[in-house]
């Protein structure tokens, strides 16, 4: 894992939520995007040496409108940046983590992502994020 890429934070309203992280906190929205295959909507905020994924739902079955009806609102993932993704995903199951993608998939910005099971990871939802093909564009 090279670094934390993003922490991932399931939202019901961006509109709301993003009131919060640029007036009250004074953080940088960087850009928002909907992620079809997710049934996504998203923001990006710049925290300095991190950024957030602000995630809302766009319908009831996306697994984030899930997530918020189970746990809340609130942090559901973090995200580490890789290179090699397939190779990463290849090691950490040899090392016993269950993957919930076997391969990655394309998400936010034209990322690279798949995630790790939180049941192999003492509870945390882990994503890879490589954006080795996106860089620089």
């Amino acid at each position: 894992m090279n670094a934390v890429d993003h922490i991932g934070i399931a939202v019901s309203s961006l509109e709301e939520t993003m009131r919060f992280y640029t007036e009250q906190l004074g953080l940088v929205h960087m850009k928002t995007e909907e992620v079809a295959s997710e049934r996504v909507k998203v923001a990006f905020i710049d925290a300095g040496n991190v950024k957030l994924e602000l995630l809302e739902p766009l319908n009831n079955e996306s697994a984030i409108a899930k997530f918020i009806e189970k746990r809340g609102q609130g942090i559901h993932h973090i995200a580490f940046k890789v290179q090699n993704i397939e190779e990463r995903i290849q090691e950490i199951k040899k090392n016993g983590i269950r993957m919930i993608n076997e391969t990655p998939k394309l998400g936010a910005g034209g990322a690279e992502v798949a995630f790790m099971h939180p049941k192999s990871t003492h509870g945390v939802l882990f994503e890879l994020c490589d954006k080795s093909k996106t860089e620089g564009e």
